[in-house]
């Protein structure tokens, strides 16, 4: 009976975790029948219009089957570091930035380019999704057609200024309300199938194909339009720690991909029965009236919770840069005791929100704005499948032959879909890349300017003996209370507190060099936290690790110093940091503009003593020069 209680129970978390996995990883691929069919509609080839439109459908449907049900429910989501996906999880099973010159390698490069075409995606789906759900008011009332933009840069503007509440603020409604949505999809999908059965005949791809091979100057434009059937795709992984591979590949095959399947081939069907006569093929499926509005009113609040998945996620992502160093510090609250992934990012909601609303004004509607779209989501997916190449080779250990295969059908498909989106180029497709290049440009000058001053600054020759002997030195007082200096290397010795004897002569009876590392894995157990060992003649050397989902609480860390053994009071103890005050003109090896670029960022970054949540009245800051 025990056994049957915790299978029941077990049953019952893999279900709730399924439903929740509706609300926020399927959020964005799960809106886009707001707006894929009508725009292949604008691109279908003078052909025969019933051959075209299966022809539509077939390449969507095998789009998803190829995209999502294959490269990433079966592959992509297996290169899991400890349960935690995304981006930079690929990056660190692929090993790709452990070089000893601990210069930028081309993979690392390549992993940061995906990085921050996710941070374009981030600014670009909430202003689609929601600039296409606004748009349904158009088919209601016609009036509203000229204030449809403003209508949706007021919903964006209230769901950044409820950012700061946290996604358990919502989240309780987000997965009940998407499993009503891709209900609702599939229902109305399968009445319309079931009224014109003949649109099933797409679940053949040679529909497909043959549209493809028959009208190859359509080719660009119909796949520029059928790869946002698969945007929001990367959320299945960046995700995955939230809610477990098993919950999403049950949410994906048992819910999503049936009522997307359903609801493409329905707004088909009614496209096929009505002809030019369709204006929105995704509001018309309901017919006029109470469930008309009905729809439009659901739309509007899953258009919402996509865009929320989307911000969360980027929160995460910025995060994982600034703990592995990549970015610069920000201020991440925790907006949940219970659940640490749970963050808020001011400074980076703040900067989504004016992107997401300048975005809808500037492009007006969601067909000059799709063009934008394919370019981040294709682009990011081409970096999955290379990273995952490596991955599969270094990390699987798989053959050559097998991971050659495999991985050059998933690239085919990517690059195909990049190509095809191209042309998009001047009709909004810079818009990605420009944020992009910003985010590239912020990523690969921090981590440069931070390892160049390392290795000039911190990669001092002093020894823990030579520091022993420094400090039983008859030429300096000792005094009493506890001295905690922090140290970008857990070896050798901190400049500041060199800098410290050198002023003042002086040392306090306990000296602690207090180092806080980031390993490549999403989370550290409470029993591995710390170290501590104690160098001799009150010298004690303590090094905290943290995961790349984790933020540092040096207060909480001293405690655990405390309780191993290290002599201090926690009130009375000072903090020494180094408070660097970056000059150009050197001879590191950076390009000129990134020493200027390096400087502005260090001079706005979140100072060290606030990231590690410290009592300022214990802190002093050592002023450094650094000439870069």
């Amino acid at each position: 009976m025990q056994t049957n209680g915790q299978g029941g129970r077990q049953s019952f978390v893999n279900k709730g975790l399924a439903l929740g996995a509706l609300g926020v990883v399927f959020g964005d691929i799960g809106t886009s029948p707001l707006y894929t069919i009508r725009e292949c509609l604008h691109h279908l080839p003078p052909v025969e219009h019933a051959q075209a439109v299966l022809g539509v459908l077939s390449l969507i449907f095998w789009s998803l089957v190829m995209v999502v049900s294959v490269k990433y429910t079966l592959f992509v989501l297996h290169a899991d570091n400890r349960g935690e996906g995304g981006i930079f999880a690929l990056l660190s099973l692929s090993r790709l930035d452990r070089t000893t010159s601990g210069a930028l390698g081309l993979g690392t490069f390549i992993v940061l380019v995906g990085a921050a075409m996710l941070c374009g995606e981030a600014v670009i789906t909430p202003a689609i999704t929601v600039l296409s759900a606004s748009e349904g008011f158009k088919l209601v009332w016609p009036a509203v057609d000229r204030y449809v933009p403003f209508i949706a840069c007021v919903i964006l503007a209230g769901l950044f200024a409820f950012q700061h509440r946290g996604t358990h603020f919502i989240g309780r409604i987000f997965g009940p309300v998407m499993l009503v949505w891709f209900a609702v999809l599939g229902l109305l999908g399968l009445w319309h199938i079931v009224q014109n059965p003949m649109v099933l005949r797409a679940l053949n791809p040679i529909h497909g194909l043959d549209l493809l091979f028959t009208h190859p100057e359509q080719v660009t434009l119909l796949l520029g339009s059928v790869v946002l059937a698969v945007t929001g795709v990367e959320a299945l992984y960046a995700d995955m720690g939230h809610f477990g591979r098993r919950a999403i590949k049950v949410a994906w095959y048992a819910v999503v991909l049936p009522g997307l399947t359903l609801n493409y081939f329905g707004q088909g069907a009614n496209v096929l029965s009505r002809g030019d006569a369709v204006v929105n093929p995704f509001l018309e499926l309901a017919p006029e009236g109470p469930l008309r509005y009905a729809l439009l009113g659901l739309s509007i609040v899953a258009a919402i919770i996509a865009s929320q998945a989307l911000i969360s996620g980027a929160y995460s992502l910025i995060r994982q840069a600034i703990q592995l160093g990549y970015f610069p510090r920000l201020t991440v609250q925790h907006t949940s005791s219970e659940h640490i992934g749970q963050i808020y990012l001011p400074l980076v909601n703040i900067t989504l929100a004016l992107g997401s609303i300048a975005t809808v004004w500037g492009f007006g509607s969601s067909s000059r704005l799709a063009a934008a779209y394919g370019i981040a989501v294709t682009a990011t997916m081409i970096v999955t499948t290379l990273i995952l190449f490596v991955v599969m080779r270094r990390a699987w250990r798989w053959a050559l032959w097998q991971i050659t295969i495999l991985c050059s059908v998933f690239l085919f498909i990517d690059v195909v879909f990049f190509y095809a989106n191209l042309h998009k180029f001047f009709d909004g497709g810079w818009l990605p890349i420009f944020i992009a290049a910003g985010a590239v440009a912020i990523m690969t000058t921090w981590k440069i300017g931070k390892t160049e001053i390392f290795r000039r600054i911190y990669a001092n020759e002093i020894t823990d003996a030579e520091l022993c002997d420094i400090a039983r030195s008859e030429h300096l007082t000792r005094v009493r209370g506890t001295g905690v200096f922090m140290a970008g290397n857990p070896r050798g010795t901190p400049l500041v507190l060199l800098h410290h004897l050198k002023a003042n002569k002086v040392l306090q009876e306990t000296i602690i060099l207090l180092s806080v590392v980031t390993e490549e894995v999403p989370k550290i157990a409470d029993a591995e936290r710390l170290t501590v060992v104690e160098i001799g003649s009150g010298v004690w050397r303590a090094v905290g690790r943290y995961g790349y989902m984790e933020s540092p609480d040096v207060a909480r860390l001293m405690e655990q110093v405390k309780e191993a053994g290290v002599p201090l009071k926690l009130n009375e103890a000072t903090y020494y940091f180094n408070r660097e005050m970056i000059i150009t003109g050197g001879n590191t090896r950076m390009f000129e503009w990134q020493k200027h670029f390096y400087a502005f960022l260090s001079r706005n970054a979140r100072q060290a003593r606030d990231y590690y949540r410290l009592p300022p009245m214990q802190i002093i800051e050592v002023g450094m020069p650094i000439q870069l």
